[in-house]
């Protein structure tokens, strides 16, 4: 692996409890140590090699959707801890 990139990747505890179990059964399996970090490049391998699969895409679909609205609940909700991106340019306004 020549080039490579570090990426932060928030996962909610059950599926990095479904990921470590994945971990465990090819270490079996394959009598291999396998670790979380080698399950989860091969997951992200495997679907993008199905790209335009129809449930790939539902999911995509389904976790976007999610965080749109967690977003959008945090900007109408006041004094919430999520900082606010300014309008537009984010230059001041003049007035006339």
């Amino acid at each position: 692996m020549e080039n490579r990139a570090r990426v932060l990747l928030i996962l909610s505890e059950d599926l990095l409890a479904r990921a470590r179990v994945l971990a465990g059964k090819a270490t079996v399996k394959l009598k291999l140590p396998v670790s979380l970090q080698i399950i989860l490049r091969a997951l992200i391998e495997e679907g993008l090699k199905r790209e335009s699969h129809p449930i790939l895409l539902a999911n995509i679909e389904a976790h976007a959707n999610a965080i749109r609205r967690t977003r959008t609940l945090a900007r109408r909700r006041p004094g919430s801890d999520t900082l606010r991106r300014p309008s537009g340019d984010g230059l001041p306004r003049r007035r006339k």
